[in-house]
């Protein structure tokens, strides 16, 4: 009896750690690019092209003795041109010519200061909690700001395959809302490799993952700064289109809208806007009406169909707004 209950056990944990082995990158929003398999085919060389005798030359012939150029006419001098002159321009008064429009200001920070969101992390196909995420952000009074998130894997997931990655956004408050600078992505606590430099006066976005260079729209966002660039759309319910650089890529995604629902989570219950990205991969997000639209779930289903939903249990550093409508001002 006993070696069945651990034979039981053994299978149970084999069992667990099958499931949770795809957390590697679906938990952070990712999926693991699927490289082509490679293929070699020998083929025998093509045969020797046949010589080609070389060509004779070709006779030389003495070339003509050339006449001498019979004399020009004389030119009469003093005759009055028949050409007129060209007018000098005229003087442009500096008072008049075209000044550049000044450039747009930037917008008003949604949040002031520094804050704080907590999440729990659930795989949805095994209903457990798998990590814990947070979420931490500090905005500056001269427009600078710094966004800090954290997921890493909890309990029994820990155990199997314990995971700890990090994103890291810095940058300004820009005309159409946040303007990333940099992204920096670590991974159990080791740069990953995909970072990205923005450089705005040239509106082009580096990736270190292979050195490209991508012209970027105005407000693209990191995968970080997105969740806090929606408290800056002017009519979300309405859907938008938005630049995300993932440190992988850049690419422009829709976020269609699907309304207002009220959702229950550890933190309390919210009434919220739920957006949706849909591609390879689909990213939902779920924020907040009254609390500056910061995100209170968000949820990523991969290309294997598997779900991870992270869920607020705690907001601190924003208290509640007032209440906003959506499409009213």
């Amino acid at each position: 009896m006993r070696r069945l209950l651990i034979a039981a056990l053994v299978v149970s944990l084999l069992v667990h750690a099958w499931a949770l082995f795809g957390i590697d990158f679906g938990m952070f929003g990712e999926s693991e690019p699927e490289l082509p398999p490679l293929q070699a085919e020998l083929r025998p060389l093509p045969p020797p092209a046949p010589a080609v005798p070389a060509p004779l030359p070709a006779p030389v012939v003495e070339a003509a003795r050339a006449e001498p150029p019979a004399a020009a006419p004389e030119i009469a001098e003093n005759r009055p041109s028949t050409v007129d002159a060209v007018a000098p321009p005229e003087p442009v008064d500096s008072e008049s010519a075209a000044v550049p429009p000044p450039a747009p200001e930037p917008m008003a920070a949604a949040l002031a200061g520094g804050g704080r969101l907590a999440f729990v992390v659930v795989k949805e196909s095994l209903g457990m909690q798998i990590g814990r995420a947070v979420h931490r952000w500090e905005f500056a009074a001269d427009g600078s700001y710094r966004l800090h998130a954290m997921i890493e894997t909890s309990g029994l997931a820990a155990l199997i395959k314990p995971l700890r990655q990090e994103h890291e956004s810095r940058g300004r408050l820009g005309p159409y809302g946040l303007q990333p600078e940099q992204f920096r992505v670590f991974r159990n606590g080791r740069p990953r490799g995909e970072n990205a430099d923005f450089d705005w006066s040239t509106a082009e976005v580096r990736l270190e993952r292979d050195g490209s260079v991508h012209r970027v729209a105005p407000g693209t966002q990191d995968l970080l700064s997105l969740n806090y660039q929606l408290a800056y759309l002017k009519a979300p319910e309405n859907g938008a289109t938005i630049g995300v650089v993932t440190g992988r890529k850049y690419e422009r995604y829709a976020l269609d809208s699907f309304g207002e629902e009220e959702i229950e989570t550890p933190a309390g219950r919210f009434r919220t806007l739920h957006l949706r990205a849909a591609g390879e991969t689909l990213s939902e997000i779920w924020i907040a009406l009254d609390h500056y639209r910061l995100p209170v779930k968000i949820r990523f289903t991969d290309r294997k169909g598997d779900s991870y939903t992270q869920l607020v249990t705690e907001l601190d550093g924003a208290e509640p707004a007032p209440p906003q409508d959506l499409g009213k001002p």
